[in-house]
């Protein structure tokens, strides 16, 4: 069947065949697909289900309807996004893969107070349609962490913290973010949990390229991890102002 390039996301090399998408593997795809798999059979919506892998290596994932947003999402697509990572979060936490896993970030045990947080849970791996937020994409960076650290980085890249928008209207969106998400964390905690993420994210970027990850190489092509280094240094000094108005 006839390949179609997908576009949105900078990693690359994803294409969609009839209904289904094919992608890179790497040492990471088990435990993805471990993931998806256990989200898969608890029900929860908006997830590609793993079907296999073609005769090209290439993971096979059902191809969710819809189309990826844009950076300016607006504020009830955030809370609706928000309300579902809510619902993975609770989901997640009864997957407890056991003994040392690789993830693409790094390998490890899960720690006791961790969760396999999705680590990319930006706008540009949202999927929506005419009713609005309807799934999520693009799972290769999932792995363990704390469930500030998918609320952080979605504040990261959807609020947006990364863009130097008035620190009253991104005060806004955190109440909004930590609403629409139910507790337990503050909209103050996840403003100051944000740029630890960022640098965190420069982190896994950088590495990926010292290990020569293909898909971390593609991210250099539209200036990454530099433009998350400059931004955060300006978020830092943003914060204080941003704060005063939560």
């Amino acid at each position: 069947m006839e390949e179609v390039a997908l576009t949105g996301g900078n990693v690359g090399g994803a294409v969609r065949v009839g209904d289904t998408v094919r992608r890179p593997t790497g040492p990471w795809t088990p435990a993805v697909h471990g993931l998806l798999n256990h989200l898969a059979a608890a029900g929860l919506p908006g997830v590609p289900r793993v079907l296999g892998v073609d005769e090209k290596g290439r993971e096979i994932l059902d191809h969710l309807p819809g189309e990826a947003y844009g950076e300016r999402v607006p504020d009830d697509v955030l809370a609706a996004a928000m309300r579902w990572l809510a619902e993975y979060h609770l989901v997640v936490a009864s997957y407890r893969p056991a003994g040392v896993v690789v993830w693409r970030a790094g390998q490890g045990v899960l720690a006791d107070d961790e969760i396999i947080c999705m680590h990319d849970f930006g706008y540009y791996n949202w999927i929506g349609g005419e009713d609005g937020f309807s799934g999520v994409i693009d799972w290769d960076l999932a792995g363990p962490g704390t469930p500030l650290d998918d609320l952080a980085f979605t504040a990261w890249n959807t609020v947006p913290l990364a863009a130097l928008d008035a620190p009253e209207y991104q005060a806004a969106r955190l109440r909004l973010m930590a609403d629409a998400y139910g507790g337990p964390y503050t909209p103050l905690q996840i403003l100051e949990g944000a740029p630890t993420r960022a640098e965190r994210s420069a982190q896994v970027i950088r590495a990926g390229q010292r290990a020569g990850d293909a898909g971390m190489l593609n991210l250099a092509k539209v200036g990454e991890p530099d433009r998350t280094e400059r931004r955060l240094v300006e978020l830092r000094r943003r914060v204080p102002g941003i704060a005063a108005h939560l």
